[in-house]
């Protein structure tokens, strides 16, 4: 049985599995990922795309896909930022959840149904507020907290904030 724990660097090189729950926290997909980087509440983590190819309206996941992806127990929301095969930055996308859950082997969200896509230029479109809206799962509180998780994403943006502070990187 795993234990929910503090992230710290005994975690990174672990495997772990990340498990995306619906908002009533029933499981939706999982996938395997290694812990990167402990941080203070959370951790990064990089797994790949072995999923089948996914075209979306503003990118395309594609298998062999690298994703650094965020997880905090402390905030509502994670990132992933997705890069191609050969390292060409795609973007960022911003899942509003309910804090994560770390154990020592699991990294589990609950999704909200409220994201964000950055595109490489920075240029940021809020996906999916028409399902938010509709989520008879959250109280008035949790609607809060979730829309201010999503205001949080769009403060880090503009003020460069890590991990979108490579857009400065990349436009240097």
């Amino acid at each position: 049985m795993t234990r929910e724990k503090t992230p710290d660097a005994g975690m990174v090189g672990r495997a772990v599995t990340i498990r995306k729950l619906s908002a009533r926290g029933e499981p939706v997909f999982a996938y395997g990922a290694v812990v990167a980087e402990a941080l203070a509440g959370g951790v990064r983590v990089d797994a790949e795309w072995t999923r089948a190819r996914m075209e979306l309206e503003y990118t395309t996941f594609e298998p062999g896909d690298r994703f650094s992806e965020w997880f905090y127990t402390d905030r509502w929301y994670n990132i992933m930022e997705v890069r191609e095969r050969n390292g060409r930055l795609k973007g960022w996308y911003c899942n509003v959840t309910w804090p994560a859950e770390i154990t020592e082997d699991v990294v589990s969200y609950r999704d909200l149904s409220l994201d964000l896509w950055v595109a490489p230029d920075g240029s940021a479109q809020t996906l999916d507020m028409d399902e938010f809206e509709a989520n008879i799962v959250l109280n008035a509180e949790e609607r809060a907290q979730a829309l201010d998780a999503l205001g949080a994403l769009y403060a880090h943006l503009a003020g460069g904030e890590a991990p979108f502070d490579a857009l400065s990187r990349s436009q240097s």
